[in-house]
């Protein structure tokens, strides 16, 4: 299992500038189907973190998520997305989506065939 982020597309100027001497963390946006895609990404406090959004007002789709997740992990890296109590509702952007990763411990799946058919 790794984290890691795409290096040729970190943000290296202006307000949300970072460099490779802050390792996993910084900003990051490159071009896909002509929307800008733009993440913030962390490895704080035992978790892998990446927050997503689009050039767009609305929110990352599934291939869109999926093509970041491809960029921060590994293939066979399972990360989620959360839905929390609604008491602990956070939402600083409307269309931002965000993917997590424990770093401790792998996230268990159900079987897939309680998702679909293969």
């Amino acid at each position: 299992m790794s984290f890691h982020v795409p290096e040729k597309y970190r943000i290296k100027a202006g307000p949300f500038k970072s460099s490779n001497l802050d390792g996993n963390n910084g900003a990051f946006e490159f071009k896909h189907d002509q929307i800008w895609i733009r993440i913030i990404a962390s490895d704080g406090d035992d978790w892998d973190h990446v927050s997503v959004s689009l050039s767009v007002k609305r929110c990352p789709d599934w291939e869109e998520m999926c093509l970041v997740k491809s960029m921060f992990w590994d293939d066979e890296d399972t990360v989620i997305q959360f839905h929390p109590p609604k008491s602990e509702y956070v939402n600083n952007h409307n269309f931002c989506l965000h993917l997590w990763r424990p770093q401790d411990y792998q996230i268990k799946t159900p079987p897939s065939y309680m998702i679909g058919i293969k």
